[in-house]
């Protein structure tokens, strides 16, 4: 099993918003947010609007949103509304960590993955970030070694990523493994179980479970406090009256896997790929679950940046 290393994240020249530098000096409560999801993972227009709506979420618990892109060979964590046109609006490269420095020095416009968003919002001063799923192991990695950089990134950087899990394309047992590999604690919210995305279960227990915002800041201020580098993971289910009925689930996810063998597709073109084939599949079923998801973990995430502040940070 492919062994995933932990990074070593050198300053990144970043532009917050006018409204993110205040919070930040101000200490007030921010939430991060990809923009991979909008310009990678949505179709138009419906990322447009979720684009709103995820901010939108983060605000009506008190937070700060903070969607990070890199525009112009600018890195951004905080968009205005034509920047965040732009970043739905088609074109944009696909930015991991490592492909920050290159889309900066030329110039370059792209949408932040996990691992790339997770770098600038530590950079910025942002604990808190929230997404949909999380990359991991893929399958068949003995061979491929197809591991996402969200893991070395977690292992590295100090943020606490709410999400939904991983995708059920992923290899789940082996991304959880390396999470404990890489000591990244793994809490479950309101669940014992290990969300897959589309479904509330993956078939895999959480280490921890927390059950309130409080609970999960009371573990990442220590987590901190006793000098961990890791970030930490605090999974939520999908809503349960938007979770993707198993028998669709399940036929989607192995006409997807034979898809994506017949075409040879791997690497950071499988998401884009699967997610695709499911919203077609699923007659748009899939892309309300997506949004549904990502919603609630903007608002968790909301909750759980409220909490830290008021608990001193």
């Amino acid at each position: 099993m492919p062994h995933v290393r932990s990074p070593v994240s050198p300053p990144v020249p970043l532009h917050p918003s006018p409204e993110v530098a205040e919070a930040v000096v101000a200490g007030r409560p921010i939430v991060a947010l990809e923009s991979t999801l909008l310009a990678h993972g949505l179709p138009a227009p419906q990322n447009r609007a979720a684009a709103d709506q995820l901010e939108a979420a983060v605000r009506a618990h008190g937070a700060v949103p903070a969607t990070v892109a890199v525009l112009d060979g600018v890195a951004r964590v905080g968009l205005s509304a034509p920047e965040l046109d732009r970043v739905c609006g088609g074109g944009l490269a696909k930015l991991s960590a490592r492909d920050l420095g290159a889309a900066v020095g030329l110039g370059r416009d792209g949408a932040t993955t996990v691992a790339a968003t997770a770098a600038l919002a530590q950079a910025a001063g942002v604990q808190v970030f929230a997404t949909g799923g999380l990359g991991g192991v893929h399958r068949g990695a003995r061979e491929s070694w197809d591991v996402s950089a969200d893991l070395a990134a977690l292992a590295g950087t100090g943020v606490l990523v709410v999400c939904s899990g991983v995708k059920s394309i992923l290899d789940v047992p082996a991304t959880l493994e390396v999470l404990e590999t890489e000591s990244v604690p793994v809490l479950g919210y309101r669940t014992d179980s290990f969300p897959g995305f589309y479904r509330r279960d993956s078939g895999h227990p959480v280490p921890w479970r927390v059950d309130s915002p409080t609970e999960a800041a009371a573990v990442w201020r220590a987590h901190r406090a006793l000098g961990q580098r890791a970030g930490v993971v605090l999974a939520q289910p999908v809503p349960a009256d938007a979770e993707l009925d198993a028998v669709l689930h399940d036929r989607l996810l192995d006409e997807g896997l034979a898809l994506l063998a017949s075409r040879g597709v791997t690497g950071k073109d499988v998401t884009p790929v699967l997610l695709e084939h499911f919203h077609e599949g699923s007659g748009g079923a899939s892309l309300r679950t997506n949004l549904a998801l990502v919603r609630a973990n903007a608002e968790l995430a909301a909750q759980v940046a409220t909490a830290l502040v008021a608990a001193g940070g």
